[in-house]
């Protein structure tokens, strides 16, 4: 599978017409299958870049911002606090959406949330299999593969491949459970804290968390050396 942006936006694409008549069909209880904007919008974008008025690098670059390092960060916080304080954990698993507005995110795409916590037996990965459901507030945009039609359905078929194809290869004792991302919830993966980070402050942590390490897809890194 390719994950880069670019190599998923074809497949996310062509699936919009198939995800519509599904919708229509299920009756699913997911966020709304893009608008009519959102659809001349991806069109707009795809017929500038080919013009040549728009640099499709310059493009990527402003996205992976707002992807990787500003909404990110917000869900990095949660994790690292959760890290550092037995009790603000405890508040965060029983009520995650009152947990994650005490730190000051909250609103739209994120207004009911269930945190669900990796350990050394279980790991958990989160997927929305009709659209792209996801927790704004706490990781900004969700990144084009997500939305992808390969991700949605392959992640609940064969989540182990699709785990190996992000280069994280699980061992076959770990129990991996699949959360599927609706209109009513939205889910917060609370990655295991890795090794070596004990004298390590809040902050220092949560530079450590990734986008990926929050939806499933990654864990988080120990510290290079010299880190701690």
């Amino acid at each position: 599978m390719d994950m880069s942006r670019r190599g998923f936006i074809a497949a996310a694409g062509a699936s919009v017409g198939g995800d519509i008549a599904h919708a229509q069909e299920h009756g699913h209880q997911h966020q709304a299958v893009p608008s009519d904007p959102a659809l001349r919008t991806k069109a707009l974008e795809s017929l500038l870049v080919e013009k040549g008025l728009v640099d499709p690098k310059a493009l990527d670059a402003l996205i992976d911002t707002f992807e990787h390092k500003v909404g990110p960060r917000n869900g990095a916080r949660v994790v690292a606090r959760a890290w550092v304080d037995p009790a603000y954990k405890q508040r965060l698993m029983t009520n995650a959406s009152g947990a994650i507005a005490e730190l000051g995110y909250s609103g739209l795409q994120g207004e009911h949330m269930l945190v669900i916590e990796n350990t050394p037996t279980v790991h958990n990965l989160v997927v929305c299999t009709l659209c792209s459901c996801y927790p704004w507030p706490i990781l900004g945009l969700p990144p084009v593969w997500y939305k992808s039609a390969p991700y949605r359905s392959r992640s609940v078929i064969d989540p182990r491949g699709v785990l190996r194809e992000f280069g994280l290869e699980l061992p076959e004792d770990t129990e991996v459970r699949v959360s599927d991302s609706t209109a009513e919830v939205r889910y917060l993966v609370l990655p295991e804290r890795p090794a070596g980070t004990e004298k390590m402050t809040e902050e220092e942590l949560a530079a450590l968390v990734t986008r990926d390490a929050m939806i499933g897809v990654a864990k988080v890194a120990p510290p290079s050396a010299g880190r701690v």
